[in-house]
């Protein structure tokens, strides 16, 4: 990994003078991004201001939080969105990549896009293309425009059940991987099964049914003699249970749960590839997590988001707080004191708003 952050640095390196010509901060080193820091400082506490502090002023803040001062984005709400010096960007994009289960150009961007200020396309499409892991990624053929979509205005008015074959990989006596989707948010759930029976689905189902509500339609690719026997083997031991089953579509109709079946193996493998070992029932809570996580272009939010109306939290780590800043709490205690030492620089308004070119 330390060649390919060299590599990265010299990457970004190249287009600095550039970017300097065009008037547009993207990435600096951080020796020039302390001076930036003091001229936005000063820049706030100048009363008569020149052009140039002018701009600083609209564009740049600076926070401090437990000593260490960072450089924002000038957002005008309690958003704070960083700027990361030239040193710190490969290690800031390798986190959140790895976060997001090694997720795409898209998913990596616009879960940068939340919290950095200065991380571009480009830089995430050099990123990706020096990452081994997905170098390595299963690539599939995308199918043609979905003529007749699945139809649905409710959360669990239509889900579906599939299951993804890990009979090559068998570990603790698990075969299978349930993946279970609710179409409106695209939120999933994932189980590891020993087999691909109706009652051991069904059980599982059940437990999902009883903690988010079961769906009105229940669809799966696995056939409606399949999804017959799951709803069976579930009013055996919940009577009052109504579903349907739902009928039968043309295979790319159902482009949505391939997707996501896709996505689980290749989030599935990056996991096992990054934590170097082959426990992958053990995986799956994780990838679940990092799937609903993801942003989704089809619904413009995360599963996550759609489903509990709020982004998800890992902790400190999706705070607004930046990792130096946490490095040393460990008690609550320890993090009033740091959010006690938070400062925003205040811009000195004396000067009359006349005075703006």
């Amino acid at each position: 990994m330390a060649t390919a952050n060299v590599n990265f640095e010299l990457f970004l390196r190249s287009f600095i003078n550039e970017d300097s010509e065009k008037n547009q901060l993207h990435v600096i080193p951080r020796e020039q991004y302390s001076d930036l820091i003091n001229e936005v400082k000063a820049a706030r506490s100048a009363r008569n201001k020149t052009p140039q502090q002018k701009r600083r002023v609209r564009r740049f803040n600076v926070i401090e939080i437990g000593g260490i001062e960072k450089l924002v984005k000038a957002t005008g709400t309690d958003d704070i969105v960083y700027f990361v010096p030239l040193e710190e960007v490969y290690g800031t994009i390798e986190a959140t990549h790895a976060a997001i289960g090694h997720g795409g150009r898209d998913r990596l961007k616009a879960e940068l896009g939340r919290k950095y200020a200065n991380i571009t396309r480009p830089m995430i499409e050099k990123f990706l293309g020096m990452c081994e892991v997905c170098a390595g990624k299963k690539t599939k053929r995308k199918r043609g425009l979905v003529t007749k979509p699945i139809l649905h205005k409710q959360l669990n008015s239509r889900c579906q059940v599939d299951l993804v074959d890990m009979q090559s990989q068998e570990i603790q006596g698990k075969r299978f991987i349930l993946n279970y989707q609710d179409h409106l948010t695209k939120f999933i759930q994932l189980r590891a099964l020993s087999h691909k029976t109706a009652e051991e689905v069904a059980a599982h189902l059940k437990d999902i049914f009883l903690t988010f509500g079961a769906p009105c339609i229940l669809h799966s690719d696995n056939g409606r003699e399949f999804v017959n026997n799951i709803i069976k083997c579930m009013k055996i031991h919940w009577p009052e249970l109504q579903l349907v089953n739902g009928k039968p579509r043309h295979s790319q109709s159902q482009g949505s749960i391939e997707r996501a079946n896709q996505d689980v193996e290749n989030m599935l493998a990056a996991w096992l590839i990054d934590k170097k070992t082959n426990q992958w029932p053990d995986a799956l809570p994780f990838i679940q997590f990092m799937k609903n996580r993801a942003y989704h272009a089809g619904i413009r939010m995360s599963p996550y988001e759609a489903l509990f109306g709020m982004k998800p939290r890992v902790g400190l780590t999706t705070s607004s707080l930046t990792p130096d800043m946490l490095a040393n709490v460990e008690t609550e205690e320890q993090l009033e004191e740091l959010l006690a030492s938070s400062q925003v620089n205040e811009e000195n308004d004396e000067e009359n708003d006349e005075n703006e070119p």
